[in-house]
């Protein structure tokens, strides 16, 4: 029973874990601007973020140390080096735009201006990543997250001709009013909403929190094939959703009040309420995870010690790093730099950073030394390499894409 309790608590966590303030807003945006001619880089973004999760939870498991913790160990301080800069800075700003997006949901919730609450978010994220045990904090955002699962209600309510729809999934074509250059920049973004560096760190971290070993495989291979895949399904419904209520309505999405619109005005103020409540979920869970994976990442790398299991004094280089982290991503909100923004430039520069991310996480799942005979089979070795091949394509796409469209404008 304890194991099959691990089991369901941990594909909801992942569910709530996979949608945060990335897809939220980049699914809506897409749906309405798109439709479904997108799709296809959600699903890609789903299969690249299965792969390289249960390639650094078994890392976690079987070695007993978290991916970052052998990045500079296995590949030198300088390529480590570079590693951390590049996902730090990307996590870093994460934590702003999650800190922003759960101000602007409380905005949403009490018309008091999102910057009002912008502090007092910051001090819930640092109170409850200093005091609330790590299980009963991702078990509790990510159950609440399923809220979010009204959108998938208000879609089946609309009855969308579903042949149409999975025909628009399979046979994707640019809009005729959309340049080819603002379908790839939007295609990145997408990507990248769905393969965040911060997501195989903390997952890594995390299995290290709660003590994987071996005889877990069979529980992380379950949170990630079940879990991302249904997290998966909330943004596809997202931008289903959009596709069919406010794209023919003509009505862009700037603001993330307009990913409630459809579920709301499909099935009344009930459904806005419980978007709210899953905006807050999402992000706030999504907060607390970037604000830890910055943590993890620098104390990793340092040869620091870590983890919400120590205890403060224990770590304290951990947790000032952690405070320092809060306070700069809450200095970026309060700049007054729109928060929708910040997430809209997030997801698609990560995409650049992520053969910085990925590639430490392929070689050390195939070390002997750390893996025993756990490393990658051929088939992931095979995915892996074909996915940084594409990984590393969005990389080099990513910025003159950007200039370009003057970022998806």
């Amino acid at each position: 029973m304890k194991k099959l309790l691990q089991v369901f608590l941990g594909v909801l966590t992942a569910i709530g874990g996979f949608v945060d303030i990335g897809e939220l807003v980049t699914g809506a945006a897409v749906g309405a601007r798109f439709g479904m001619a997108l799709a296809w880089a959600t699903v890609l973004g789903l299969f690249v973020i299965m792969l390289f999760a249960e390639m650094a939870g078994r890392v976690a498991a079987v070695s007993g140390r978290a991916v970052f913790d052998l990045v500079r160990e296995r590949l030198g301080p300088r390529l480590g080096l570079a590693n951390l800069v590049a996902s730090f800075l990307i996590t870093l700003a994460t934590v702003a735009a999650e800190i922003g997006g759960v101000a602007l949901t409380l905005e949403l919730a009490t018309s008091i201006n999102y910057l009002l609450w912008v502090p007092v978010v910051a001090a819930l994220v640092w109170i409850v990543v200093w005091k609330v045990n790590f299980d009963v904090m991702e078990n509790v955002f990510g159950l609440l997250g399923l809220a979010l699962i009204v959108t998938a209600v208000a879609v089946w309510r609309i009855g969308p001709d579903w042949g149409g729809v999975l025909h628009d999934m399979a046979h994707p074509a640019k809009p005729a009013s959309e340049s080819l250059p603002t379908y790839w920049y939007y295609a990145i973004a997408m990507f990248g909403a769905g393969v965040m560096p911060y997501e195989v760190f903390f997952f890594s971290s995390g299995a290290i929190e709660e003590r994987w070993t071996p005889k877990d495989l069979a529980i992380e291979r379950t949170n990630v094939f079940l879990g991302f895949p249904l997290g998966s399904l909330v943004t596809l419904s997202i931008m289903l959703a959009a596709a069919l209520v406010l794209a023919p309505r003509q009505i862009s999405v700037d603001a993330l009040y307009q990913t409630a619109l459809p579920a709301t005005l499909t099935l009344g103020k009930w459904a806005l309420i419980l978007s709210l409540l899953g905006f807050f979920a999402c992000t706030f869970g999504a907060a607390l995870e970037t604000t830890l994976s910055c943590g993890y990442t620098v104390a990793q790398y340092f040869g620091w010690s870590w983890g919400k299991s120590v205890q403060p004094k224990d770590d304290a280089r951990f947790h000032v790093t952690i405070m320092l982290s809060i306070v700069a991503a809450t200095a970026l909100v309060l700049t007054t730099f729109d928060p929708v923004k910040i997430t809209e430039f997030v997801v698609v520069l990560s995409a650049a950073a992520l053969p910085l991310t990925y590639l430490p996480v392929l070689i050390v799942a195939n070390d002997p030394e750390y893996m025993g005979d756990k490393t990658n089979s051929r088939l992931s070795n095979a995915l892996g390499f074909a996915f940084l091949v594409v990984l590393t394509l969005a990389s080099l796409a990513t910025l003159p894409l950007m200039i370009v469209t003057k970022a998806g404008g």
